[in-house]
């Protein structure tokens, strides 16, 4: 095959960094001065970042534009609630409660138990609470009912008195009284019944709710905050006590910046630990300790800068961004890495201007590369439907860009300032001027603190590090061997199959719980509550959207056929319907209904027995019926999406226009379009790379293995975090937008470097490549490790997603960089 080489872009580029680098190392003062007073004055967006913050987990973590909040709208607009008869079977939200659940390790169902539950239960209705400085109770913001404050179905059944449990007969999962029916299955958990009927014979769980009016948000935020505190310490010998508000998980959700703001600090100090050492040579002249230091200063301007810009631009700053920090340390030094790489490859008696001027020629490209790809891949990401992932991608994206600018101005300014320094064979602590030898009359402790500036006189380059060797003469040689060769590949087809078994086994969807840190009270009470209340499920509402006339026979039986496929369902329990009740009153009462008049009329008559029914009907000026709906109980036999999918699906197929709603199905609308969002962005993603490699690469060839490499580490990435315990959901999309670009980093490095090496042998030219490259590579992959290392202690579970992602795409990153693309570009031959 011919050699086909497109270096009409690259040359050029190459050139204007030449005369960028030349003009720095004149000029380095301005370039080290700007950056900083622009990061200063960008960084007072950080006085708005308060205001700015926006963790509501419904519209960060949920659709932008899901089908549930479509259905919401409609029956919030066609059903609008009742404050004098609330009902919790017909919120449209999950509206505003306090609830506990009461275990015990026995049966609960017992006298000691139910009154330290009838204890706690007063006293959480008596709690005085303070409000613009007047007090108030429960019974001043409860939702109610015909004027009272809505009731616990298991302390209305025994009257609130314990000793009344011995003397009902309790039936499940609904109890029969003589004035009311009472859904049990929504209060008692994990209940044995009597073989031969449905009476209770013990219980292990009872939960309580109490609800609140939706009038004063900032008076119920109270009520709810004094609640967890009356609550946390009610535990007892007879009872365990979780508990949990509707505004519990949000408040849990936002402490987790905070618990990680003290890794911040560790983590800086081990990337400065790590370059320092990685950097420092013997020689007291060409040690680059203080390159490394501003290395890292430089990503926290770069953070600074970009954090600020954006928020002074009104941007909403999510949780999510807080790693965002982590993943530009990381992406900084291994920038840095190779740039003193290319510096040390320069000729030491040439002025600093000129090797600044081909450290830009070597390194710059290939650093352009990276971070066109990273800053790409974040940017598609702003498209996602998530607003937790569009914001991390915004801020992450221009936090690389200012990483790149920095790292060309700043970073550059201040190697030229280093090499100043060692043109005057200065001390790199003392700055004073040292002697290349060893004197005569010194000890040899005399050079190791006060000798150097030494470098190879035959190539007038600096000595390499030891670790350069290692990949010259050994590793190079070793890897390229044609029996390695076998092995690589043997490799590679047990990682790949790995990595496609994890893709089939990957589970979808957000687990509410993991929004709140490990620690939080509301994991206990959401185990419980998975624990002593999984048998039922949702209590659906089915809305029928047209006018419906109810009297006409042909009518009612398309509208009960449609009930009947429901309830076909294996999932489905029981259907509750105004106009089913209506007609079994009517049988009952032996009326007539189906004249217009009549049916008006006894539907009045119906309505005034069952008040709560008239929620569940829209009625014209002239008491026409214009929409209504009914409701299905589910179980809990499927889960939840696969339950949403299959009733949204039953209702397009009816005759009759139906809309299904469960305010949780706001949550798992996630689940419907994750999937096909995360791999629509990733093959988008790939194309844009492979674009922009085969502009700014020599060889085409060079830009096919790139684009091989991301698909295959995010292949690889998404098998091995189904096989790690993470899912896929917005918050490991996140990190997978980000994978695209990370992915790319190490493989491109070399490739370049690969694609412009002057030898002729492909096998050569592999060696040549690992020995240029293989360490500041390996430098860069350790730092980016260390970077978010600490997050695999957070008790966060976005933040060790975090880090577990970033740790696969890291590990293969560096696996494909130095092992398995070294070995299949020598594949090509004469192409090259």
């Amino acid at each position: 095959m011919a050699r086909f080489h497109t270096d009409c872009v690259e040359r050029p580029l190459r050139i204007c960094f030449k005369l960028l680098g030349h003009f720095i190392g004149s000029h380095p003062w301005w370039f080290l001065i700007v950056p900083l007073i622009l990061s200063t004055c960008l960084g007072s967006g950080f006085y708005f970042l308060k205001d700015r913050m926006s963790n509501n987990i419904e519209e960060q973590f949920t659709p932008v534009y899901g089908p549930a909040k479509t259905e919401r709208r409609y029956i919030q607009e066609t059903f609008p609630g009742n404050d004098s008869m609330f009902s919790r079977l017909r919120l449209s939200t999950d509206g505003n409660y306090a609830t506990f659940i009461a275990t015990s390790d026995r049966n609960i169902l017992t006298v000691e138990s139910l009154q330290h539950i009838l204890d706690l239960d007063l006293k959480v209705r008596s709690m005085v609470v303070q409000f613009d400085n007047k007090s108030f109770e429960y019974v001043d913001v409860c939702a109610q009912v015909m004027g009272s404050c809505s009731s616990n179905d298991m302390l209305e059944i025994i009257e609130n008195n314990a000793n009344k449990i011995e003397e009902v007969n309790l039936t499940f999962p609904w109890y029969y009284s003589s004035s009311k029916s009472f859904p049990l299955y929504l209060s008692l958990g994990s209940v044995k019944l009597d073989k031969e009927n449905s009476v209770v014979k013990s219980a292990k769980a009872i939960q309580l709710h109490y609800y609140l009016l939706e009038d004063n948000k900032t008076k119920n935020d109270i009520w709810l905050e004094s609640f967890v505190n009356l609550v946390s310490n009610s535990s007892s010998t007879s009872i365990q006590v979780s508990y949990s508000t509707s505004m519990s998980m949000q408040w849990e959700f936002q402490k987790t910046p905070a618990s990680v703001i003290f890794l911040f600090s560790i983590t800086y100090a081990i990337a400065i630990t790590f370059s320092i050492l990685s950097c420092w040579r013997l020689d007291n002249v060409r040690t680059k300790v203080w390159l490394a230091s501003c290395g890292v200063f430089s990503t926290g301007l770069a953070v600074l800068s970009s954090f600020g810009l954006l928020l002074l631009l009104n941007q909403p700053f999510v949780m999510t961004v807080a790693s965002c920090p982590f993943m530009i340390l990381g992406i900084g030094l291994d920038d840095l890495f190779i740039m003193i790489s290319c510096w040390q490859r320069t000729r030491v008696l040439d002025s600093v201007p000129d090797r600044l001027a081909e450290t830009y020629k070597e390194a710059a490209v290939s650093i352009s590369i990276t971070t066109m790809t990273d800053a790409l891949a974040l940017f598609l990401g702003c498209s996602s439907p998530f607003g937790s992932v569009r914001s991390f991608c915004l801020y992450a994206g221009i936090s690389i860009c200012f990483c790149y600018l920095y790292t060309i101005t700043f970073l550059g300014a201040c190697m030229a300032l280093n090499g100043q320094r060692e043109a005057g064979n200065k001390h790199w602590f003392t700055c004073a001027k040292v002697p290349e030898d060893l004197p005569s009359k010194n000890s040899k402790v005399f050079s190791v603190c006060c000798v150097g500036g030494s470098y190879n006189r035959i190539s007038e380059k600096e000595e390499p590090e030891s670790m350069s060797h290692f990949f010259e003469r050994f590793y190079g040689p070793f890897l390229t061997h044609k029996s390695m060769k076998v092995c690589v590949f043997v490799v590679y087809a047990v990682y790949l199959a790995l990595s496609i078994y994890g893709c089939l086994i990957l589970e979808q969807g957000l687990d509410v719980r993991n929004l709140a840190l490990d620690n939080s009270y509301v994991i206990d009470f959401y185990n419980n509550q998975r624990q002593h209340f999984s048998e039922y499920s949702c209590n659906v509402m089915v809305a029928v959207k047209q006018p419906f006339n109810f009297r006409d026979e042909d009518q009612q039986k398309h509208l009960c056929l449609c009930i009947s496929k429901f309830e076909s369902l294996d999932f489905v329990n029981s259907t509750l319907a105004w106009f089913l009740s209506f007609q079994q009153y009517a049988n009952v009462t032996n009326v007539n209904i189906s004249s217009q008049d009549a049916f008006q009329t006894h539907l009045h008559h119906f309505l005034e027995l069952n008040f709560m029914f008239t929620q569940d009907l829209n009625l014209t000026v002239d008491n026409e019926i214009q929409a209504s709906r009914f409701f299905i109980q589910t179980l809990n036999k499927t889960p939840m999406q696969d339950l949403m999918t299959v009733l949204r699906t039953t209702a397009e197929k009816c005759s009759v226009n139906l809309l299904v709603y469960h305010p949780a199905f706001i949550y798992y609308d996630q689940y419907t379009i994750i999937k096909d969002n995360t791999i629509q962005t990733i093959l988008v993603a790939v194309i844009v790379m492979f674009v922009i490699s085969l502009i700014l690469t020599p060889n085409p060839l060079c830009s096919a293995w790139v684009a091989f490499t991301i698909c295959s580490v995010i292949v690889g990435v998404m098998g091995f975090m189904a096989l790690w315990g993470v899912s896929l959901d917005s918050i490991s999309m996140i990190n997978l937008v980000m994978c695209i670009g990370f992915s790319v980093d190490f493989t491109a490095h070399i490739s370049y470097a690969f694609s412009s090496s002057p030898k002729s042998d492909v096998n050569e030219k592999a060696k040549d490549a690992l020995a240029r490259l293989g360490y500041p590579i390996l430098q860069g992959a350790l730092s980016t490790i260390l970077g978010v290392v600490v997050l695999s202690m957070s008790g966060s579970y976005i933040f060790r997603t975090f880090f577990k992602i970033v740790f696969l795409v890291v590990m293969f990153g560096l696996l494909h960089g130095l092992v398995f693309i070294p070995v299949f570009l020598t594949l090509s031959g004469d192409s090259w």
